[in-house]
């Protein structure tokens, strides 16, 4: 599975930003897609995820400002970023979480950087 990530830049505060995740398979065929932020030698965590079904989890940090989609004829996956905050500067990378026959499988989109100035 490819992730193609786009979409970062840099805004100001208040500002939004959509960022996009371009699957190379059916969206369906994955189990769940997430959006992770990281700062450089520091852990990912999770903003936002959608799963086949089309449920959705979003950090508490981001929720209500920050909307997770996806279009399922473009296999692309959205994140809608509203109302950006200083502390909202990461690089984001796109994550497709698939499980066959019990083993999961993780594959990474490259990271697309989104800085929010004050």
């Amino acid at each position: 599975v490819q992730l193609q990530a786009s979409g970062g830049g840099l805004v100001q505060a208040g500002g939004s930003l959509r960022l996009s995740c371009a699957a190379s398979i059916s969206i369906f065929s994955i189990n769940v897609i997430g959006w992770y932020r990281q700062v450089p030698g520091s852990h990912r965590e999770l903003v936002a995820k959608i799963t086949s079904g089309g449920n959705t989890n979003y950090a508490d940090s981001v929720k209500g400002r920050f909307t997770i989609s996806r279009d399922i004829e473009k296999d692309t996956v959205y994140l809608q970023m509203n109302n950006l905050k200083p502390e909202d500067t990461f690089v984001y990378y796109c994550n497709a979480e698939m499980i066959r026959g019990g083993v999961k499988f993780d594959f990474w989109g490259q990271g697309t950087q989104v800085t929010v100035s004050s």
